[in-house]
């Protein structure tokens, strides 16, 4: 038995059993010449790929770019505890929000892990793309 063939234990009290196997999990799909699938066929790369939107926050704020919004976050266990941040939503991602001060030229970069809650002062954008119309 070599090194690869002998059972992997975690710990004492732990039954042997789990095999490494040296071979990589992911293998990349073979390629020919120049960039060819096995079959000799160009790799067919859509340009665009359709894009379902989703019920996120950072969808929803971007639906409402250029309007004041209000932005409750909470640094638990830290200095700063609680904190409200009022500005225009100039930008939203993954897990961040971007908001300029309504009385100053500061921007803040917020992390939506600290995110309570959001509140506007008007209407907002929502089109949920799953949403279904109501008939009249």
């Amino acid at each position: 038995m070599n090194y690869y063939q002998q059972p992997f234990v975690c710990g004492p009290g732990i039954t042997p059993g789990f095999q490494y196997s040296p071979q990589p999990f992911f293998q990349p799909f073979p390629q020919g010449p120049q960039g060819l699938d096995p079959m000799g066929m160009p790799p067919v790369m859509p340009t665009e790929m359709p894009r379902a939107e989703q019920s996120y926050i950072e969808n929803i704020l971007r639906l409402n770019l250029g309007k004041v919004a209000t932005v409750y976050m909470n640094f638990e266990g830290s200095q700063w505890g609680s904190k409200i941040f009022k500005g225009i939503v100039n930008a939203a991602g993954t897990d961040h929000i971007i908001l300029k001060d309504v009385n100053s030229e500061t921007r803040y970069i917020l992390l939506t892990i600290f995110l309570n809650y959001i509140t506007f002062d008007e209407d907002i954008e929502y089109d949920y793309p799953f949403r279904k119309k109501k008939k009249n």
